[in-house]
């Protein structure tokens, strides 16, 4: 479907919020469409639990209606809200790239990857209630922090607050606790997909993560995109995923093509600072899930799980700036001329996909001054 972006939520004129399909500028009101009350809601939730069959039929209704010229709400008419209940949140640790980078960052003199890094998709709980929509600001988090030449630890404004470019997917239908999920029922549990923004706070998460893991510096925001995009629009984008050595254990293997190749990149403050694409990720959607549920947890309706930071092999592919700038050592220019070594307050991060024919939808934020 040429120009689409995915499933929504909008109003217009403080109307009551409901669900719609974003195809280019426009929005196709769903309910008012005749596709049914269950779009006729302030979530995408009760849609997602329907399942896989209910969404590749609504998918295809969708389609004729856009080729027979059906009415469209323009976007700028329209207020876009959170797209669905975030039940729970986890974000993932998948790119080898990332992971390496990072390693020689903190680990010059050793190994850069971790012994577990290779075996299993790494990840950490977020917490659901600060996931917030593509548009919200950003407020700069307070902690604690210490760097090597503080005594002790301050408190006050993070001084290395940073964006995370990432790639998530969103759970439609859940599982019973005590019972995994298969790799191979991925498509059965999994709508649809979104970009992520993990916003971090470098020096309060390197003060307090170990030894439990992150905490503070990553959950005061998480953005979202708008719009989520069904994985039925993104079959022609999946690839073979880069080689895994050693093989995973029998639970981790997933036939296919499981790579989704999708063109990533970051703005800042109207500057693009990185271009790179999901493809390159070590572990894949199918392997996340799988871990995640290997132990008996359970999956929910609105489940989101986060690829983690998405970089590349090459220079301005990197989907950090502790990663761009090397923990602050080599600034970026940006285009009014200024440099950063991590963002400043009034700057706006963007991050846009493509896959295709089809746009992923933009996660916008702005950083606002820490309330102290």
């Amino acid at each position: 479907m040429t120009g689409a972006v995915g499933f929504g939520v909008f109003s217009v004129d403080g109307g009551p919020p409901r669900v719609g399909f974003r195809v280019g500028h426009g929005i196709l009101d769903l309910a008012a469409s005749g596709l049914g009350s269950v779009f006729a809601t302030p979530n995408l939730n009760s849609f997602f639990a329907l399942g896989r069959s209910a969404w590749e039929d609504v998918l295809g209704r969708i389609a004729e209606l856009v080729r027979a010229g059906a009415d469209v709400v323009p976007l700028e008419h329209a207020k876009a809200h959170l797209p669905f209940e975030v039940a729970d949140y986890v974000d993932f640790y998948s790119s080898l790239e990332h992971a390496t980078n990072l390693g020689r960052l903190f680990r010059p003199d050793a190994e850069p990857l971790l012994p577990n890094w290779r075996h299993l998709p790494v990840a950490y709980h977020g917490r659901a209630g600060t996931v917030v929509v593509s548009g919200a600001s950003v407020l700069r988090p307070c902690g604690q922090a210490k760097s090597l030449d503080d005594p002790v630890p301050r408190f006050g404004p993070s001084r290395k607050l940073d964006f995370e470019l990432e790639l998530g997917f969103v759970v439609g239908v859940g599982s019973r606790r005590g019972s995994s999920v298969a790799a191979a029922a991925f498509r059965d549990h999994v709508f649809g997909v979104v970009l992520v923004n993990d916003w971090s706070a470098r020096d309060i998460q390197a003060w307090e993560y170990q030894p439990l893991g992150p905490f503070l510096g990553k959950s005061f925001t998480t953005s979202i995109s708008a719009w989520v995009t069904p994985l039925a629009l993104l079959e022609d984008r999946l690839v073979p995923g880069p080689p895994q050595e050693p093989e995973p254990l029998s639970y981790l293997r997933a036939d296919g093509d499981w790579a989704l190749d999708v063109e990533l990149e970051v703005e800042l403050s109207g500057t693009v600072v990185s271009r790179t694409n999901a493809r390159g990720l070590y572990w894949t959607m199918p392997q996340q899930l799988a871990h995640a549920t290997v132990n008996g947890a359970s999956l929910a309706t609105g489940d989101l799980f986060a690829s983690g930071t998405i970089s590349g092999p090459s220079s301005g592919s990197e989907g950090s700036l502790i990663e761009l700038t090397w923990n602050g050592a080599h600034p970026i220019r940006i285009g009014d001329g200024s440099t950063r070594t991590f963002l400043e307050d009034g700057d706006e991060v963007v991050l846009r996909g493509r896959a295709g024919e089809v746009s992923l939808g933009e996660v916008r934020g702005t950083v606002l001054p820490a309330r102290t």
